[in-house]
């Protein structure tokens, strides 16, 4: 059994990830940027964070990989992505703890087992992902902070951890 239900955590990162969004909009200028040149763009940062849900939770729960990437608007995506995700039953990760788990990693190809896919694999994608996205949101300028990535910091309007605070 699982320790905990995986669908949790990217559902409310998924959230915070759409709620960035509607703070950067959809520019094609904001799509197209990237932190460097042979990195993906914004709009594939959010698609790759995006698929990494699926490419994690549907294969620990014995499912075949949905895939939304055919659905123009990243919002509409994110938002299908987690009506997927919270529908599948809680009973679906309860698989035996060594049971293998298959992915494409870039050129390789990867078998782990369930806990080393989840925890070694797919939440370090993840996360890289949807932190690239962030940050070339902040690179272009967007007003979003480490609360909008983590739901749960909050700072004073213009504070900086660069600049002293006047006394």
């Amino acid at each position: 059994m699982m320790n905990s239900h995986p669908v949790t955590v990217f559902c409310r990162s998924l959230a915070q990830l759409s709620a960035m969004l509607d703070k950067t909009g959809t520019a094609p200028s904001m799509l197209a940027a990237r932190l460097h040149p042979d990195m993906l763009p914004f709009a594939q940062q959010v698609r790759a964070a995006v698929s990494f849900s699926l490419r994690g939770c549907c294969p620990l729960a014995g499912l075949d990989v949905a895939d939304f990437s055919a659905v123009a608007s990243l919002q509409e995506q994110i938002a299908q992505t987690i009506r997927y995700l919270k529908d599948i039953p809680a009973e679906r990760f309860d698989g035996p703890p060594g049971r293998i788990c298959r992915d494409r990693a870039g050129f390789a190809d990867i078998a782990l087992p369930a806990d080393e896919f989840l925890n070694l694999y797919i939440l370090p994608n993840f996360y890289f992902h949807f932190s690239m996205a962030y940050a070339i949101a902040r690179s272009q300028g967007a007003s979003i902070g480490k609360g909008d990535f983590d739901g749960y910091h909050a700072y004073a309007p213009g504070f900086s951890f660069e600049t002293p605070v006047a006394s």
